[in-house]
């Protein structure tokens, strides 16, 4: 019963999302102030249905329902409760349903906290939202519900959660994906709302700016936390593969980069109005391109989901019609849009728009990378393979100008700037970065490349010159604390975000450089060494988790004879399906890891193990959080929770 009382809510969320796109467009086209303000309620009511659907299917799984397919492909009796809620996601139907219920709260959220908008700008943008509720909604209740029955013949277990989804990682790693993917709507949905407006001034990118920021802040920690549970759950050390499915996360993540200091741009300057309103329509189009990806099969991945070519035709004739809609109305209108401001060469504009361009390209390289092999083979031209060689080298060669771009940008000034000003902060920034790369690297490591020197100093130089223009804006003041005090939260997020980025670009510089790993046949008592650190076998004990067993290997690191720690390395053999899983054992450091894999038992009570070395891997992730805080700061900036007047609210 419970089931069909979910299918049942979310046919309901579908009446009324076909309202909420049809009441406030018709509205806002022929001025009814009625139609418009029903958009709200249509809004929260449609998300109150979808979240009693989700609530429903999570209630078939925590009760072991295994008369529903989903439940009973997904989970098990055995599987701990935390792990039946995960499971609610970790197959296509139930993640599609997940996305639906961000969908719906991110248009309820909107719905709530735009009262300051005009009601003819609010009535469309809520219209857009509720048409991609349709689609995606469609898409659902036609070929991916998550509540069809077993009946009358249903087994009497189930057949168990994916042992790799299995872990703390996979609890929110999906959940922060979507609402990142999903929040790239609300920044479309303004996007095409303003161009229907005919108004795309600074007001409109305002208005655009704290809700792109959120979801690229929460798409930003998603990527970072998919990375640590690849890095902590595989077993082999790696943190990023370029596999097709990352790549889906890192696109509209780079083009989300550029929309928000797009936005920036167009809200102080009144520029890139028609680049920014482009980008917004990019950001989400390549999110839905992601989903393309994901469940049309079309690419090999880790990560995808069993696929049904019906499943990838919708999903491609969605994305036709969002993308080419956009992208028609945007050709239609761009001759209206004209910038306002003028700037020189030599001046922030410059720098925010060169970056632009080279997110852009990066982001083009992404996309052929990925999709290149699967039209190769599609022509009958043969299967190639483009892989982790092919898109380090495009990344690094594009990291020299934009690593030097991003440290100027913040000493740059708007308009116009004099070299004779800058050329001081320029050089003393440049100076100050070579000798403490020189120092750090050289005093650490007796063997340096010149790429690892040269990356190396490019995150100081960011680093750097953030610090510098930080002590120029706090020094103007009397005294430090009015100098801090004066600085407004938008500020502080763009230095955490710069910081963030240049704790990323160093860590995959150094962990990559001189990350060492060693395979092993070790005996019990017997110990090794790798940098400095000896690893002394201690042998393998015999362990049981709520839906698993299997052997853990107990290994004792030391240093100068000195015990650091004690490493528990697992090999889990899972009860139903008899998957086997390998747990590896990590002891973190702020400027190294030791990771330990345990592998296979060999003869005469040997067993395989594998030791890596891995300095600096926790920056990365570090620096990710920095950047998905300098998201979220900006939610708090005054500028954007200023109320309406009675007035601006009934325009």
């Amino acid at each position: 019963m419970i089931p069909e009382l979910g299918y049942f809510s979310l046919t309901l969320a579908m009446v009324l999302s076909v309202l909420l796109c049809i009441f406030p467009l018709w509205g806002a086209h022929t001025g009814n102030l009625r139609l418009m303000r029903a958009a709200p309620s249509l809004a929260i009511g449609q998300f109150v249905f979808v979240l009693l659907s989700f609530a429903a299917l999570i209630y078939a799984s925590l009760t072991d329902d295994f008369t529903v397919s989903y439940v009973a492909y997904h989970s098990s009796s055995t599987l701990p409760w935390y792990y039946k809620i995960t499971s609610t996601w970790g197959g296509h139907e139930g993640a599609i349903l997940l996305w639906l219920v961000m969908q719906a709260g991110w248009t309820a959220v909107v719905a709530m906290r735009s009262q300051s908008l005009p009601w003819v700008l609010r009535a469309r943008v809520l219209g857009v939202l509720g048409f991609l509720g349709v689609g995606f909604m469609l898409y659902t209740l036609l070929m991916s519900s998550p509540f069809e029955r077993l009946l009358p013949y249903f087994p009497v277990e189930g057949r168990d959660l994916n042992p790799l989804l299995q872990d703390p990682g996979m609890i929110i790693h999906p959940p922060l994906l979507y609402m990142g993917y999903v929040g790239l709507s609300v920044s479309f949905s303004f996007a095409i709302a303003a161009l229907l407006t005919g108004k795309l001034d600074n007001t409109w990118a305002k208005w655009s700016r704290p809700w792109t920021m959120a979801a690229w802040g929460f798409l930003t920690l998603g990527i970072t936390i998919g990375s640590w549970w690849a890095y902590s759950e595989l077993g082999w050390g790696g943190w990023w593969f370029w596999d097709p499915v990352e790549n889906a996360s890192l696109m509209p993540w780079l083009v989300a980069t550029a929309l928000l200091h797009s936005l920036s741009t167009t809200e102080k300057r009144g520029v890139f109005k028609s680049w920014t309103v482009l980008l917004a329509i990019a950001a989400f189009s390549l999110s839905l391109l992601g989903t393309f990806i994901v469940r049309s099969g079309i690419i090999v991945s880790v990560h995808a989901f069993a696929s049904d070519p019906n499943r990838g035709m919708f999903i491609l004739a969605f994305l036709a019609i969002v993308v080419g809609g956009g992208l028609s109305l945007y050709a239609l209108r761009v001759s209206q849009v004209k910038s306002e401001g003028r700037y020189k060469f030599a001046s922030r504009e410059v720098a925010l728009w060169l970056n632009n361009i080279f997110l852009v390209v990066a982001t083009l390289i992404v996309l052929l990378g990925t999709l290149l092999p699967m039209i190769h083979k599609e022509l009958g031209l043969g299967s190639i393979s483009i892989g982790e060689p092919f898109f380090n080298k495009m990344f690094a060669i594009l990291l020299v100008p934009f690593a030097i771009l991003m440290g100027m940008g913040p000493l740059l000034r708007w308009k116009q700037n004099k070299w004779s000003m800058l050329q001081n902060k320029l050089v003393l920034s440049a100076a100050v970065s070579l000798v403490a790369t020189a120092a750090w690297l050289y005093s650490s490591y007796d063997v340096i490349a010149p790429i690892t020197f040269i990356a190396t100093a490019l995150a100081v130089w960011i680093f750097v010159t953030t610090l510098v223009d930080l002590a120029a804006k706090v020094t103007i003041h009397s005294s430090l604390g009015e100098g801090f005090k004066r600085l407004g939260l938008s500020y502080w997020a763009m230095v955490l975000g710069h910081i963030g980025l240049a704790f990323v670009i160093a860590g995959v510089t150094l962990t990559s450089a001189y990350s060492v790993e060693r395979d092993v046949s070790m005996k019990p008592g017997e110990t090794v060494t790798l940098n400095e650190y000896q690893y002394r076998f201690d042998g393998v004990k015999t362990i049981r988790g709520a839906n698993y067993s299997g052997h853990a290997g107990v290994v004792t690191v030391l240093k100068n004879d000195k015990k650091v720690t004690v490493l528990h390395a697992e090999k889990r053999r899972y009860d139903i399906g008899m998957q086997f899983m390998t747990e590896a054992a990590v002891d973190a450091g702020f400027t190294r890891d030791l990771y330990l894999a345990l592998g296979e038992q060999l003869s005469q009570g040997a067993w395989s193990l594998r030791i890596y070395h891995k300095p600096y891997v926790r920056w990365m992730w570090l620096g990710g959080i920095l950047i998905s805080l300098a998201g979220f700061l900006v939610l708090g900036d005054k500028r954007y929770r200023q109320k309406s007047t009675k007035q601006e609210a009934l325009v």
